[in-house]
């Protein structure tokens, strides 16, 4: 019989400095947020390492006191954790310099990971697609760049000086390069990133032009159930995991059940607060889904107390990807979780009385799923025109197009053919109208 072997769990501190401009509620959702980003790495929090400071230390992000109680812990002084495990990685809960993170790493004697390289290497784990594996490259490549000096650091003196026999030049060291490599390959994955982008605008344009079909972009912050809520409103099986960036490649279904017009329903990556600048740009294409998009469902996490910050970091990307002018509905999500039947009623009210046009709702609860359903197919019917076409019997091949594209309002025949009574998208309708009169 063969035996399953489990993973050994990983252990890791965190490590944060609260500076006077920030407050407490904004410093705990922050912290609560890293030991989120962590979990979905594999880490388990053991520890928080806190310190109020007017400014971060220069040379190693924390002050001296600070950095010796983390360095007696991570070596020991703790409780015994499960299985004789020992402190795998010390999280800050900032991007730090590389010198800061090496000065660190040397005085604690524990790997370092900032934030920036905590959500990397999630991105880098969770990447499935062509395009979102160069993308993430691209990003991890940008963020080592500089820190290369300060590995050769740690590394002594054989790595950081090379021979110039068949190198660029006498002595070159390894950082140079290492650095040169890096722009090369960077270089090179920009060009394959711009050829797929160029191939996936074809594929969207064809796709639009064959099916004349509404989009709708699910944008957001990360777990707020933009996955469940996909899977709700399609029908379709869409990987739904409780953990921070578990969806990382644009997904595409149609709203189901099926109405007029025929609605496109997308998933896309979820936002973070701080979520580091080179990989807003360097997803720029898989968020390009919600500038593609003529509606955006903006999904909150109505349980989550801090969902006020959610709303402004959402707002902010959107407004940097050139998505903040579309047609936005705000859809608060997960209401099942903040209470009793009493609780929820409250805060649904709250929540209709400062957004007073926004969806409140339970992605798990299919009246209210069927609901926003209704609301998108409003929006899209609202621009909708009636027209009457008349399908003679010779021409009954066309039966089927009105009847996918339009909403039959009447039909009736005569012994020359079928008068239809059609609700639909003006292109859609006017298209049939002259294909008819070819007949």
């Amino acid at each position: 019989m063969q035996m399953e072997v489990k993973d050994q769990p990983r252990y890791a501190v965190v490590a944060a400095v609260q500076l006077p401009s920030v407050t407490d509620l904004e410093f705990e959702a922050s912290l609560t947020e890293l030991r989120e980003l962590a979990k979905t790495l594999g880490l388990q929090v053991v520890h928080t390492f806190i310190q109020k400071r007017a400014s971060f230390d220069a040379n190693a992000y924390l002050g001296v006191g600070k950095r010796q109680e983390i360095q007696t812990y991570v070596n020991g002084e703790h409780e015994a954790l499960p299985g004789g495990g020992v402190i795998d990685a010390i999280l800050v809960d900032h991007e730090i310099s590389p010198s800061q993170a090496r000065n660190l790493e040397v005085e604690v004697g524990c790997e370092v990971m900032d934030r920036t390289m905590v959500i990397l290497e999630i991105f880098h784990r969770n990447a499935r697609s062509r395009a979102a594996r160069a993308q993430v490259e691209i990003a991890r490549l940008g963020y080592m760049a500089p820190r290369l000096r300060e590995m050769a650091k740690l590394a002594g003196p054989q790595g950081r000086q090379r021979s110039g026999v068949g190198g660029r030049g006498a002595g070159e060291s390894h950082t140079e390069l290492d650095r040169r490599k890096i722009r090369d390959r960077i270089a090179e994955l920009q060009q394959e990133i711009d050829a797929m982008e160029v191939e996936r605008k074809t594929q969207r344009a064809r796709r639009q032009e064959r099916q004349g079909l509404a989009t709708v972009a699910l944008v957001g912050y990360t777990n707020a159930g933009k996955s469940t809520l996909m899977r709700a409103l399609t029908g379709s099986e869409v990987l739904v995991a409780n953990k921070l960036f578990a969806t990382l490649d644009t997904t595409v279904r149609v709203l189901h059940p099926e109405g007029v017009p025929r609605v496109l329903v997308s998933d896309t990556v979820g936002f973070i607060k701080n979520l580091p600048h080179g990989l807003v740009a360097s997803f720029k294409s898989t968020l390009d889904e919600a500038l593609d998009a003529s509606l955006l469902l903006h999904v909150i996490d109505a349980s989550d107390p801090g969902f006020e910050r959610q709303l402004e970091v959402t707002d902010v990307v959107l407004a940097e990807i050139g998505a903040d002018t579309l047609p936005r509905i705000r859809v608060f999500n997960k209401i099942d979780h903040v209470g009793d039947a009493a609780a929820q009623a409250e805060c649904e009210a709250s929540l209709r009385a400062r957004y007073p046009d926004c969806v409140v709702m339970s992605a798990r609860r299919p009246d209210e799923v069927a609901g926003l359903r209704e609301v998108i197919l409003g929006f899209f019917q609202q621009d909708l025109v009636e027209a009457e076409l008349f399908l003679p019997w010779s021409a009954q091949q066309l039966r089927g197009e009105i009847y996918s594209n339009c909403q039959v309002l009447e039909e009736r025949a005569d012994e020359e053919g079928a008068l239809f009574k059609v609700r639909g998208a003006e292109d859609v309708v006017q298209d049939l109208i002259d294909r008819l009169k070819q007949q």
